[in-house]
């Protein structure tokens, strides 16, 4: 396993919840910013939520009304709760390590050439 590992990937209806995990246990310290990106075949990846150090919360717009990230400090775990799945929202989620300061804006934060270390990525497969 990586520095950063997902959990939680699968399949479920539109209109259900899924929780994805993100165990960063494998960093030699504290990350500044953990993000979530999807990707789809044949797409870019994409940006879909961030948390910082200090607790910023960052949010793509689709997903803003539907997902939450939040931090478990002590165990060292980020998560993302996704509620209201849509078919759009199938793709292999990827959990993102920053370790460094620097960004500012949404643009940075949804950059993935900002982040130093990447999960294996986990399948959310979402049906109609």
């Amino acid at each position: 396993q990586g520095p950063v590992v997902e959990y939680g990937g699968g399949s479920a209806q539109a209109g259900a919840s899924l929780r994805l995990s993100c165990a960063r246990s494998g960093l030699t310290r504290s990350s500044v910013v953990t993000g979530w990106f999807r990707q789809d075949p044949g797409k870019e990846r994409e940006f879909v939520a961030a948390i910082t150090s200090n607790g910023e919360l960052w949010y793509t717009d689709s997903v803003k009304d539907r997902f939450i990230i939040s931090r478990d400090n002590r165990n060292n775990m980020v998560y993302l709760q996704m509620n209201s799945l849509e078919p759009e929202d199938t793709a292999v989620y990827y959990c993102a390590a920053k370790m460094n300061y620097g960004c500012v804006t949404y643009e940075c934060y949804a950059r993935t050439s900002e982040y130093d270390y990447w999960g294996q990525g986990t399948q959310v497969t979402v049906s109609s």
